[in-house]
Formats: structure tokens, sequence, C-alpha cells
């Protein structure tokens, strides 16, 4: 199914993200992952493709095995590190799986700085994706700004670019204040941006994470996730459960406040997607 269809309903709907193992020998544990996910009977499940396309030869594998749960799929592709040719073999894979959502990303530049000269940004890609068959397109989009970006007003124009570029729907880094991504859906809409807008919320359930996120994206932080953070982060199984309470509130929030599409970053951990899951049972039926 179309995940534009699906969106179309104006129901809440739920979502997960999953990523393929970084080795072969973990592929297993994903696989397993994979399907004890899908038994939540999400809206979707969307497959990632790896810094620098790393992990992409298991992108196709695994969201076969979402395919064949009877959950939809979403195949993440990136195009930074990959030339014409790999995008369009990548292309022709899904389309014999029956595969036709794929989010399209620019990509992070890899650590050696190597990348190929037949992309540069997303919408190029996106446009590629639209001459080349009947796929529904997802793009991201960064409610506090890409951190490469030189403003806000930038990273907008650059997001009416993909939209322009023929992407149907579009997915937000994470964030942990609710006020930024009602303030920017309304920057968005102002400037003309009309395709269903995705909230991406990632449920923190250790203090590491905290570390990574930061020095990836520089999300904001709210005093009052830091004070979790800070009271509950030595205790592993505390801030575990204060993470994913934390997630849901704002998952919950979101839905009341109209914000119907929610995509969970569930880091190929079945337990917490049920666990948010559960918490939004009456909510989402």
């Amino acid at each position: 199914m179309k995940i534009k269809d699906i969106l179309s309903r104006g129901i809440p709907t739920l979502s997960f993200e999953v990523f393929p193992p970084k080795t072969e020998d973990k592929y297993d544990s994903v696989e397993h992952a994979v399907v004890e996910i899908a038994k939540l009977r999400p809206a979707f499940m969307s497959v990632t493709y790896g810094a620098g396309g790393g992990t992409s030869q298991y992108t196709v594998d695994i969201a076969s095995k979402v395919q064949e749960q009877q959950v939809t799929p979403l195949a993440h592709l990136t195009c930074v590190s990959s030339t014409r040719e790999k995008v369009q073999s990548v292309l022709c894979k899904l389309k014999e799986k029956g595969i036709g959502n794929v989010l399209a990303l620019r990509g992070d530049i890899p650590a050696d700085g190597r990348v190929e000269k037949d992309y540069q940004f997303a919408s190029q890609l996106i446009g590629e994706i639209r001459k080349t068959g009947d796929f529904c397109i997802g793009a991201a989009c960064y409610p506090e700004g890409h951190v490469e970006s030189v403003n806000k007003a930038a990273d907008i124009h650059y997001l009416k670019e993909k939209v322009e570029a023929g992407c149907d729907f579009v997915t937000t880094q994470m964030f942990f204040d609710n006020n930024i991504l009602y303030n920017y859906l309304y920057r968005i809409r102002e400037a003309g941006v009309t395709v269903p807008v995705i909230a991406g919320i990632m449920p923190v359930t250790s203090a590491a994470q905290i570390k990574r996120i930061c020095a990836m994206s520089g999300t904001y932080l709210p005093s009052r996730f830091k004070a979790i953070v800070d009271r509950f982060g030595n205790n592993p199984a505390a801030m575990k459960q204060a993470g994913i309470a934390y997630a849901t509130e704002q998952i919950i929030d979101l839905i009341a406040n109209g914000v119907n599409g929610i995509h969970v970053y569930s880091m190929n951990k079945p337990d917490v997607a049920a666990r948010i899951q559960e918490s939004l049972s009456e909510i989402l039926r």
C-alpha cells in the first residue's frame, strides 16, 4: 500500500523504524526484531540505508521481510555516496520485490569524505525516482533546521525543492519539544508546503543515546527532559521507563493537536515499540 494513501485517511497512525545489521552475523537478530515489531501491526515500517550506504545491501532484504509480515515497508535510499547506476539498481530491486515506498535522502557524508558526483541534493534523487516508476516518495525535514543549513529560511527553501521534485510526504528529524514542531508546521504551511508531515519521535532509553543525538544533530533538549536524564541516567531500567513515558506523552500531545502521523525511531527494540503502542491503544483505536 502507498503511504500517501495511508496518511490520507486522516486518522492517527503509528509506524516504526528498523535498521539493517552492520555485519552479516547480526542479520538473524535484526530479522527477529523486524518480525516482532511487525506483530504490532503498525501503519508501516521504515528500513534505513545506513550511513554512507554502508548497510544498503541489506535494506531491500529487510524491507522484503517486512512485506512478508503483511506490513507496508518504506525503504530508505541515500544518494550522496551512490552513482546513478547504483541508485537505479536498488530501484529495480525494489520494483522486483513489489516495494512501492521510498524515503529519498541525501545521506550523511562518509567519514572519509568520499562522495560520488552524480547527486548533491535529495531533491535530485527524488526527481529521478519520480521518473523511474510508480513509487510513493518520502523525504526528510528538520524542524530545528539541518545542521548544514545556513539558516531556517534556507532549510525551508530546500524542503520546497524536495516537494516540487515530487515527494509525497515528509518525516521529521527527532525533536523533544513539541512546540518546535508546531512552530515549524506553521512556517512551512505559510511557505506553501502542504504535503503530510509525519512526526519522528525517539524514545531515549539510555543516557548514551543522548550524547550521540547531541553530537549528530544538535537537537534542543528541554529542561524537563534534561531533568529526567540527570535523575535516571545512571539507572538503566529507570531511564528506559522514563524515556518511553516521555516519548508517549509527546505522542499523545501531538495527536491531540492534530498531528496524526507518528513515526517512532524504535532502534530495533520490539519491547520499546510494544510498550509505546500499548500506552496508545485506545487513542489509536
